[in-house]
């Protein structure tokens, strides 16, 4: 199977482990590598044949879930695989709703890890049914497009907007228009109840 296949995680043992576990399954893919969320996200924008994303929610960049978000956004066609050391029984239900096709906890045994690989290449893992319906807002914050979720991840850590227009090289015009967007989009008034709302839809979950 070719394509390229991207292997998300600041461990680089553990990148090597996934990386001889894509090579065993898949070959023939091309394998990128990124120790970042922000690396990952840049990744992923510039592969024009990825076929598949294995992502640990714990990485430098990524605030809860907000790494299964921005990757979902930069690529909706690509299936995400969650491999984590995070815990609680709501991780894996948290991460499909949030975009990605299946979830393993990193001490899953070689072969399982394999086999969900397969299922993700072989059309996405089928996500596992829901106790309960997904709310709107969830929905919203998961369509959020890659920018919207950058400005939103920022004020989450506090920043201003001449702080987020200086990091992610934006006028502060054009961070103001994301803001309203991203207020628009939750049904929210003002940063502080956006951020409110990202933050109990596990977008701060504790790294």
């Amino acid at each position: 199977m070719s394509g390229t296949i991207l292997i998300a995680d600041d461990h680089p043992l553990f990148r090597q482990a996934l990386a001889l576990a894509v090579s065993a399954v898949a070959p023939s893919a091309r394998i990128v590598e990124a120790g970042t969320l922000a690396n990952a996200a840049k990744a992923a924008a510039e592969a024009t044949d990825l076929r598949l994303i294995t992502l640990d929610l714990k990485m430098p960049g990524a605030i809860g879930y907000s790494g299964i978000a921005l990757l979902h956004a930069e690529k909706p066609d690509v299936p995400i695989l969650v491999v984590s050391s995070a815990e609680g029984a709501q991780v894996a239900e948290e991460a499909r709703a949030f975009g990605a096709v299946g979830f393993l906890r990193k001490d899953a045994d070689l072969t399982r890890i394999e086999d969900a690989i397969c299922a993700a290449l072989d059309g996405g893992a089928a996500p596992a049914a829901a106790a309960e319906p997904i709310e709107q807002v969830r929905r919203e914050v998961a369509g959020l497009t890659p920018t919207q979720l950058k400005v939103l991840l920022a004020v989450l850590e506090g920043k201003l907007n001449k702080q987020i227009a200086y990091d992610l090289g934006m006028s502060e015009a054009t961070v103001k228009a994301h803001m309203t967007a991203i207020m628009r989009k939750l049904d929210v008034q003002n940063r502080t109840q956006a951020a409110l709302v990202a933050r109990s839809l596990g977008l701060d979950l504790a790294s």
